[in-house]
């Protein structure tokens, strides 16, 4: 028979310290993929207003940690900077009974494993398209966590988009590439419209050709497993408006800069990190 907290079945209670934007998305993925009944998930904010509003969608909030703790999965999902403030409380109340799966960014499995000596733990790296269930989550095991641990934060995350196991060293550029990348996106589609624009387009219609173009391209690398470059050289026929719009950004650097905001970022994210876990 499977260990009950080791399943998304209903009877499971899940705890989420933290209801913001990235751990509201969570709870109302979860639910959205049927995996879990909001009765069953209990969460603590600080914020009143976040809380009126979970709680009138079917969530039970609660008055503290001892409360969430009585779940067998508990979501940290806080922002870096309130984590300091927040561990010493859950030393006190997290057992070996619980896995914890954290979304925190920047804090380690050693400094997590150090702080709560007892409970199993994950480290989890989203990025913000979770909020449409379309995100791409790494997934770093903690040392006593097991096999079912990890199957269990797969499914969670594949229903929130996509999701894997990482190398927990490979954490900083994870963050840098798909943790920062919507945001390089979102600039490379405003340039996009932005050019349509240039070039008289009205700017809902570039707008829209804009986004349809950049996710259309996305699922069809994606589900046809198509490398990037095959489907550019697909597009490209020799001497026509491709391959001349291609020239264009070979001149500007395009390629160069792009990977040069993901290094940079990387850079960052390691300095962040280190703070974090030197607290």
């Amino acid at each position: 028979m499977k260990d009950k907290k080791n399943s998304l079945t209903p009877g499971v209670l899940w705890g989420f310290i933290g209801a913001g934007q990235m751990g509201a998305a969570m709870m109302r993925g979860l639910v959205a993929a049927g995996l879990i009944t909001p009765e069953n998930i209990r969460f603590f904010d600080p914020d009143p207003e976040r809380q009126k509003e979970l709680v009138t969608e079917g969530f039970k909030a609660t008055a503290g940690l001892a409360e969430i703790m009585e779940a067998e999965v508990a979501v940290l999902a806080v922002k870096p900077q309130v984590a300091g403030t927040v561990l010493p409380t859950l030393q006190e109340l997290a057992q070996g009974r619980h896995l914890l799966i954290s979304v925190v960014a920047g804090l380690s499995l050693a400094a997590l494993e150090k702080a709560l000596p007892y409970p199993r733990v994950i480290r989890a790296m989203p990025n913000t398209p979770l909020l449409v269930q379309a995100g791409m989550t790494a997934l770093a095991p903690g040392s006593r966590a097991s096999a079912e641990d990890v199957q269990l934060a797969l499914t969670m995350f594949n229903a929130l988009g996509r999701a894997m196991i990482v190398a927990e060293a490979h954490f900083d550029a994870v963050t840098a590439l798909s943790g920062s990348g919507p945001a390089y996106v979102a600039v490379f589609l405003e340039a996009l419209a932005d050019g349509g624009v240039r070039m008289g387009l009205p700017r809902t219609l570039a707008q829209e050709l804009a986004l349809q173009t950049l996710l259309g391209t996305a699922r069809l690398c994606q589900e046809k497993n198509l490398h990037p470059a095959i489907l550019k050289d697909q597009v490209a026929s020799p001497g026509g408006t491709t391959i001349a719009g291609l020239h264009a950004l070979e001149q500007g650097g395009f390629r160069g800069l792009v990977m040069n905001a993901v290094e940079a970022a990387t850079w960052r994210a390691q300095d962040l990190a280190a703070a974090s876990n030197d607290r």
